[in-house]
């Protein structure tokens, strides 16, 4: 059996949240955790790997301050590194600094592990993928961002409590930019196959929508600073899609090369996902309404890359 290593570019509660699931799962030989405050990621890692005859895992955690040889030959990089998002500030405010970050850890990452596929955490989610994609120079395949699976893990949650169903039961799917813009599907929601709508009125419905959309909002006003359990989880279920070439179907973040009428941009969209990376967008169709909320979103992602692309970064 093929060694798997996965390194996780920055310690904080997301990429530690994400390094344990992973450990947990077991799909991985070895999980790099790097991060640039000393003593950060040993610490942490060191502290999941003694979890490992309670938990009964074998994957080996290892951390690193800085050192990127120590990610040398990893199989998938997942990027969280950046700023937190902050009380009262938008996801967009984020992009001057954590698009410098995102650059320097891709040039490092890809250096050491030329074929990884990278799977990006960072906020603003859409353009901190598409600045990974730019420094990386691979094919778009092999880079794309984590946000729907979380998105939908949102809309699901907040389903069961309105229905009374285990979350697992429900199939949702949602596209768009990763903020307040996405467009989740009811028309493509199902309980175990039954429409959504059987359970729920449209007007109570449209109202998870909109708390979906505001989800992340949510939590940095009840914490302080942004979620991390389901970020880290939803980042490790692309990883073992990857890893164990499942081909299973997810929103992800994936650049657009004119799949629903949109070219050159990253957008969250169903793909199939497996060991190349993106192997197939998948085009679902859609109504005029949610035509018109899926470019409305796609505008709102093009002015966040114009941002990027005005600073002449790459």
């Amino acid at each position: 059996m093929h060694a798997t290593k996965i390194t996780v570019v920055g310690a904080g509660n997301v990429g530690a949240t994400c390094a344990d699931v992973i450990a947990q799962k077991g799909f991985a030989t070895e999980v790099v955790l790097l991060d640039i405050k000393k003593g950060l990621a040993e610490g942490k890692a060191l502290d999941i790997w003694q979890t490992a005859s309670i938990a009964s895992f074998d994957t080996k955690t290892v951390g690193s301050t800085g050192d990127y040889y120590k990610t040398k030959d990893s199989d998938v990089i997942i990027v969280t590194s950046g700023i937190p998002r902050k009380p009262g500030m938008s996801r967009d405010d984020l992009i001057s600094t954590n698009a410098k970050i995102v650059k320097e850890v891709t040039e490092k990452s890809i250096e050491h592990s030329p074929n990884a596929i990278f799977i990006v955490v960072s906020n603003p989610l859409d353009v901190m993928t598409y600045a990974a994609y730019l420094a990386a120079n691979v094919p778009s395949n092999r880079v794309f961002g984590m946000a729907g699976i979380l998105d939908i893990g949102r809309f699901k949650s907040f389903i069961s409590e309105a229905i009374g169903i285990a979350p697992r039961n429900i199939q949702a799917l949602l596209l768009g930019g990763h903020g307040d813009t996405m467009v989740p599907l009811p028309r493509y929601t199902t309980v175990s196959g039954i429409p959504v709508t059987h359970f729920i009125s449209e007007e109570e419905l449209t109202k998870i929508v909109e708390r979906t959309k505001m989800g992340g909002g949510e939590i940095v006003e009840l914490l302080g600073t942004s979620a991390w359990y389901a970020p880290g989880a939803a980042a490790a279920q692309m990883a073992e899609a990857v890893v164990k070439n499942e081909n299973s179907i997810f929103p992800v973040c994936a650049y657009l090369n004119g799949e629903f009428g949109l070219r050159d941009i990253y957008l969250g969209v169903p793909v199939k996902l497996g060991r190349e990376g993106v192997r197939k967008i998948i085009e679902i169709p859609l109504n005029e309404a949610e035509k018109a909320l899926l470019y409305k979103s796609a505008e709102h992602v093009r002015v966040v890359m114009k941002v990027l692309d005005d600073m002449k970064m790459f």
